[in-house]
């Protein structure tokens, strides 16, 4: 793999040649560079601003104090997840160091994210730690992690029958342990989720859709690892919360620098308050959601 793309994007050879001189396919060829894309072994750097999206970046970390904003092009036809998935690993692909270790939340796009990043984790030594409880939650980034080195779970269920039970679990030795490293990490990517039927909490049967309204009325906006938030980003005082097995939001403004990515219309309002909150330190988006952030 790592053959086929020097000799096609440093030494400009057709896919026929370099499967002429590899002994394989064409298509082979092509599948190989697709493959070595995909799962962060290649990585490409466009060294061109793109205009609009970099005037959005600016306005948007001036406008919410955030330290660093990415703006990605839109692409139609594409999964919004799977972009900005791509998107975040590319950013901790410049920025990972050598034996560093990356808190993650779960979703979708986080599952994009460590996707990509594959050969990169194994390259770099770089470990996991999730953010959370919930190994069920995980359990799809678990399936596609292979590159990663260790990956450390909170071996407790994210929500809990009872606050007392959650406090116990949060106290006893082995969930308290990855809690606590995971505040000792490099860097903590983490979804935000819209308070609609298809946030991934919802879907996932964690919060009843008959729930939804009744939070709506308590002031929520949205989520962030499951904790709920008003529209300034502070987590609304819910029963739910006790029950909740993970990092609480107050804690990332003294752990990981915290990478969060989302786009769409449906999640405008929640984005906002989540910027407001104080503990993003890196956001990323696509160029129709940027705009409406600032409206």
């Amino acid at each position: 793999m790592a053959r086929a793309a020097w000799y096609y994007y440093n030494d400009g050879q057709t896919q026929q040649e370099i499967g002429e001189r590899l002994g394989i396919p064409r298509i082979k060829v092509s599948r190989l560079l697709e493959m070595g894309r995909r799962t962060g072994l290649l990585e490409l750097r466009i060294n061109s601003a793109l205009q609009g999206c970099l005037n959005l970046e600016r306005r948007i970390e001036e406008h919410f104090g955030i330290a660093e904003v990415r703006v990605i092009p839109r692409l139609d036809g594409v999964r919004v997840s799977e972009r900005l998935g791509q998107a975040a690993a590319q950013y901790l692909m410049r920025h990972l160091p050598e034996n560093s270790l990356l808190a993650v939340g779960w979703g979708e796009m986080v599952g994009a994210a460590i996707h990509r990043l594959g050969h990169l984790a194994t390259d770099r030594r770089v470990d996991l730690v999730s953010l959370t409880g919930g190994v069920q939650a995980y359990a799809d980034g678990l399936r596609i992690v292979g590159g990663a080195q260790k990956f450390y779970l909170v071996p407790a269920p994210l929500i809990v029958e009872s606050g007392d039970i959650a406090a116990a679990l949060r106290n006893e030795a082995s969930v308290r342990s990855i809690l606590e490293m995971s505040m000792q990490a490099d860097f903590a990517l983490v979804g935000i989720g819209g308070l609609t039927p298809e946030a991934t909490v919802i879907r996932h049967g964690y919060v009843h859709p008959n729930e939804v309204e009744s939070m709506r009325r308590r002031g929520v906006v949205g989520d962030v690892l499951c904790r709920f938030i008003d529209s300034d980003g502070a987590e609304v005082d819910l029963p739910l919360h006790h029950r909740v097995v993970g990092v609480p939001l107050s804690d990332l403004r003294n752990g990981p620098r915290v990478i969060a990515a989302a786009a769409g219309a449906e999640k405008v309002q929640a984005i906002r308050a989540a910027l407001r909150g104080g503990f993003i330190n890196i956001f990323i988006t696509d160029e129709e959601t940027a705009p409406a952030l600032l409206g």
